[in-house]
C-alpha cells in the first residue's frame, strides 16, 4: 500500500515537472536528423542533432533567438525587448509541436507579438519570426538574430574551417588575419570575424573597441549571406545563409553563424524574417547550390 502510495505520488511528480517544463516532442526527418527543445535553459534553445547521435547531444544547438532588439522612427538608440539568459526560470515558452515544426509566441511591450517557427526540412531547419505591431509605434528597425553555436566536430576557433562566398568562390572568413593560427589565443581573443554583404565594408579592417573585442572587417564583400563550418573529420558541413543581410560574421570561441536580416514594421502592421541552417554531408558546392535553389524562398 505505502509503495503504491509512494509510486503515485512520484508518477504525479513527474507529470507536473513534464507539465511545467512544457516541453514539446522531438522532431526528426527522413534522414534521421532530429530537433529537440534544449531542457537546460528556460529561454527559447534547440538542438539539431545528426542522425545517430543522442538527444544530450549540443554539438549544434540555436538560440532563437538571441536577443529582439528595435528601434523606433525618429530615434538614434536601438532597444533591447528581450535577451538571452542562460539557466532555468519559471517562464518556460509553451513550445508547441505543429507538423513538422516546434513554435512559441511570446508578447513585448508596447503591443509587438512575436511567433518563432523552427521548421524541420529534409536539410536542416528554417527559422521563422513572425512580428505583428498592434501600437501606434513605427519601427525602423526589427532585428532577432538566431544564434548557431558549435561545438565538438564542428569547433573551430582559429576559423580554419569557416568559410564565406566571394564572387571568384569560397574563401575562409578569416584568411585576411594568418597570424590567428600561430598566436596565443589569450592572445587574439576575444574577436568577432566580418564579412559585408550589403552594407558598406568598414574603413577599419581590425577595430579594437573599448569592450575589448577586436573586430576583423574583411577588405572583399561577399556575394552570398552565408557562412559554412566543415566538420574537424570533413563529413559534415552547418551552413547559416539569409535572402539578405547588412554583414555575415563569427565569433570564433562559439563558432556561432551569423547572417541576420533585419526588417522596418509600420505600426498595426506584420512582417516575417527568415534564415535557414544547413546541416548535410557533402561539399561547399553543394552548399552554394542548396543556396541559390533555396533562398528567394526565404522571407
Amino acid at each position: 500500500m505505502r509503495q503504491s502510495l509512494v509510486f503515485g505520488l512520484l508518477l504525479s511528480f513527474v507529470a507536473a515537472l513534464a507539465t511545467h517544463m512544457q516541453i514539446a516532442p522531438a522532431l526528426q526527418n527522413a534522414n534521421g536528423m532530429r530537433l529537440i527543445v534544449a531542457p537546460e535553459d528556460t529561454d527559447p534553445t534547440l538542438r539539431i542533432v545528426l542522425p545517430g547521435h543522442p538527444d544530450t547531444d549540443k554539438t549544434i544547438e540555436v538560440i532563437f533567438p538571441e536577443h529582439v532588439t528595435v528601434r523606433q522612427a525618429g530615434r538614434a538608440e536601438a532597444k533591447h525587448l528581450y535577451l538571452f539568459q542562460p539557466g532555468q526560470r519559471e517562464d518556460r515558452p509553451n513550445w508547441r509541436q505543429v507538423g513538422q515544426s516546434l513554435q512559441y509566441e511570446q508578447d513585448f511591450t508596447p503591443g509587438l507579438h512575436m511567433l518563432a517557427r523552427a521548421i524541420l526540412e529534409d536539410d536542416g531547419v528554417r527559422f521563422r519570426y513572425e512580428f505583428a505591431n498592434k501600437s501606434d509605434v513605427t519601427y525602423e528597425m526589427i532585428y532577432a538574430p538566431t544564434d548557431p553555436r558549435l561545438t565538438g566536430i564542428f569547433h573551430d576557433v582559429r576559423l580554419q574551417r569557416t568559410y564565406v562566398h566571394h564572387k571568384d568562390g569560397f574563401d575562409l572568413l578569416a584568411s585576411e588575419t594568418p597570424a590567428r593560427l600561430s598566436m596565443p589565443l589569450d592572445q587574439w581573443l576575444p574577436a568577432r570575424y566580418l564579412a559585408s554583404y550589403i552594407w558598406p565594408i568598414p574603413a577599419k579592417s581590425v577595430d579594437k573597441r573599448s569592450d575589448g573585442i577586436t573586430y576583423y572587417n574583411k577588405s572583399r564583400a561577399v556575394d552570398q549571406p552565408l557562412v559554412a563550418t566543415i566538420s574537424s573529420d570533413g563529413n559534415w558541413i552547418v551552413a547559416t545563409f539569409s535572402r539578405t543581410t547588412g554583414n555575415v560574421w563569427s565569433n570564433p570561441e562559439l563558432t556561432c553563424q551569423h547572417a541576420d536580416p533585419q526588417i522596418p514594421l509600420a505600426a498595426g502592421a506584420s512582417a516575417v524574417m527568415e534564415e535557414k541552417v544547413l546541416v548535410l554531408q557533402g561539399s561547399l558546392e553543394d552548399v552554394l547550390k542548396k543556396v541559390h535553389a533555396q533562398r528567394q524562398s526565404l522571407e
